[in-house]
């Protein structure tokens, strides 16, 4: 097994959490691992690997939007919602699932890139502050921004807190 492979689901959650689409998140995972296994100087501490492996994805995902950029300055933005749909057997699980990932596709870049860091791909606040170049303070107050922003864009929607149910019956 190479030293990449624990990593790539972690890769892979973050990635399309950028992307917003399984394939080009898949796309951009395998150029992050190509990079990663060709490169000379690879870190010796696992903490400082896992960042970089992070570093070398986020960049990935920028070239490719840059690639992506049409002469008149908009980005294609690829979607792709309906993926969970064959499993749909009229379980309320998939519905919240489906709104969780509805509410984060209507957030902004920043905020997608943070959660998808931290709670989608479990970096801890110091490695994401090392991937984004920002201090571990800035990290805390973006998590928190973007949780409240999820939050807010999932409270219309038809996920509700199981307390907000029990007194619906009422």
């Amino acid at each position: 097994m190479s030293r990449i492979e624990p990593y790539l689901d972690r890769l892979y959650r973050y990635a399309f959490s950028l992307c917003r689409n399984e394939d080009t998140a898949r796309d951009m995972v395998q150029q992050c691992a190509l990079k990663a296994l060709s490169a000379r100087s690879v870190p010796d501490d696992e903490p400082a690997y896992r960042a970089w492996l992070f570093v070398i994805l986020r960049h990935a995902v920028i070239d490719e939007n840059r690639r992506r950029t049409t002469a008149d300055g908009y980005v294609r933005m690829e979607t792709e919602i309906s993926s969970g749909w064959e499993f749909w057997r009229g379980d309320e699980r998939f519905i919240n699932i489906l709104s969780v990932k509805v509410a984060l596709d209507g957030l902004d870049e920043r905020d997608r890139e943070i959660i998808g860091l931290v709670d989608l791909a479990g970096l801890s606040y110091r490695e994401a502050a090392e991937v984004l170049s920002v201090p571990a303070g800035t990290v805390m107050s973006r998590i928190s921004r973007a949780r409240r922003r999820l939050l807010e864009r999932i409270e219309p929607s038809n996920v509700t807190p199981l307390a907000d149910r029990q007194r619906n019956r009422m």
